[in-house]
């Protein structure tokens, strides 16, 4: 089992589907579309976003306590409930709850309530909400008497709230933190976005040539992080991944704009592979193979078979915006090296959408399940690559047997996080 930080359960909900399996099955599948958004005052020129589908959005809870619930905090108790009960911990049997802590970040909260209010629709409970209430009502529902912290730093959020969580378990404040990301959507949110001009009118297409913006996504991504000592002594039976490094950032470089330099998300990269011992060695391969163009398949027997870490896959916060995904590919290149055009990317806003605060937690979640299978899931296809984002984005199945996997996110007002995550047998 290890030391360090471990990922005991894993929960989902997504566009693709309720539940971690149907995120893998839609993974595996590399397809998806966005629809429309059902809300006739979304008047702008592109309604649309990758929603989770109305039978999987559950009916409740509505009123924990008297405290009125809007749709991304009953997504993030769906997804805690799965992952709760996939660590064993349902009802927290055993576990003293004050050595539980709660980390579960959001960009937009629960605004649809507010919305609703104030365009005059069906409003729910005639009572004042706070806006972001996504931990405490996770927290509530599980009973945790440990911190209960809802951070909401724009699209690098659930990133940090799985940092966060690692503090806490290390500091020896938490055993057990349940933390991740949920978002829902919000017609302010999207109307932003839209007034921006960040929204492509087709579909969520990170790197490609001919892509106009991003498109947001809902759902929610919660992981079980736990101690190895206190998953030692309950005796857990699956350990999905270690939260082996995190590194945070702030460019201070604008108020929407990444710094296009990209020194800072360099250093958060760099803390965070340095920390997991995972750098790559100067002037070493560390990717799979060496095919360098998109859906390449690498040659399995050479999967991460050089560098000090052995990076097997990156997934990028990527989210289709031009500049953006540009500096990031360019970062990438700066930290690994030879190794970069190696190292294959797996875009994982092409297949869901940019589930804004939500993204890191997604991303994390998706790192585990590839270092669990070992398997990269092909990405969804874009069309031909931006030749400023010359990057590896299979379209096929890859294997993975490198111990590490990079996760980036970040965020307006230049947040950066990023996140290492070890495979459990390594």
């Amino acid at each position: 089992m290890g030391g360090g930080v471990l990922v005991t359960g894993l929960g989902a909900v997504s566009c693709v589907g309720s539940g971690v399996d149907a995120l893998w099955r839609g993974m595996r599948a590399a397809r998806s579309a966005p629809v429309r958004v059902p809300d006739p005052l979304a008047r702008m020129d592109h309604p649309h976003m990758y929603l989770v589908p109305e039978a999987e959005v559950p009916a409740g809870p509505e009123e924990p306590a008297g405290l009125p619930l809007g749709r991304a905090s009953r997504l993030a108790v769906e997804a805690a409930r799965e992952a709760v009960a996939d660590a064993g911990l349902t009802g927290l049997a055993g576990v003293d709850p004050r050595r539980v802590a709660v980390a579960v970040s959001s960009g937009m909260g629960d605004s649809d309530l507010h919305e609703r209010r104030r365009a005059g629709g069906p409003a729910g409970p005639d009572r004042w909400a706070p806006v972001f209430p996504v931990a405490s009502a996770v927290g509530a529902w599980l009973g945790a008497q440990g911190a209960n912290t809802c951070l909401s730093n724009a699209c690098a959020a659930s990133g940090y709230a799985l940092s966060l969580a690692a503090d806490l378990i290390r500091s020896g404040e938490a055993d057990v933190v349940v933390a991740g990301g949920s978002e829902a959507y919000s017609r302010v949110g999207l109307a932003c976005f839209n007034r921006l001009g960040a929204i492509d009118p087709e579909r969520c297409r990170p790197f490609a040539a001919d892509r106009r913006g991003t498109v947001f996504g809902e759902g929610a991504a919660v992981l079980v992080l736990e101690s190895a000592e206190h998953a030692r002594r309950r005796g857990v039976k699956t350990v999905y991944a270690r939260l082996a490094g995190t590194g945070w950032s702030c460019d201070a470089h604008h108020a929407t704009a990444p710094e296009p330099g990209g020194a800072q998300i360099e250093r958060a990269m760099r803390e965070a592979l340095r920390e997991a011992g995972a750098l790559p060695d100067p002037g070493t391969a560390t990717g799979p193979g060496t095919a360098t163009g998109p859906g390449s398949v690498p040659d399995p027997g050479t999967a991460g078979a050089a560098g000090a870490g052995r990076l097997g896959f990156v997934v990028p916060h990527g989210t289709g915006t031009e500049l953006n995904d540009v500096v990031e590919v360019r970062t990438l290149s700066a930290v690994l090296g030879e190794a970069a055009p190696l190292t294959p990317l797996y875009s994982l806003k092409a297949l869901l959408g940019h589930t804004g605060g939500a993204a890191g937690a997604f991303a994390a979640l998706a790192a585990a399940l590839v270092l669990h299978h070992g398997t990269l899931p092909p990405n969804v296809p874009v069309g031909a690559l931006d030749p400023e984002c010359e990057a590896l984005l299979p379209t096929e199945p890859t294997p993975v047997t490198a111990p590490y996997g990079l996760v980036n996110a970040y965020a307006f007002g230049g947040n950066n996080v990023s996140l290492v995550l070890q495979g459990a047998a390594a």
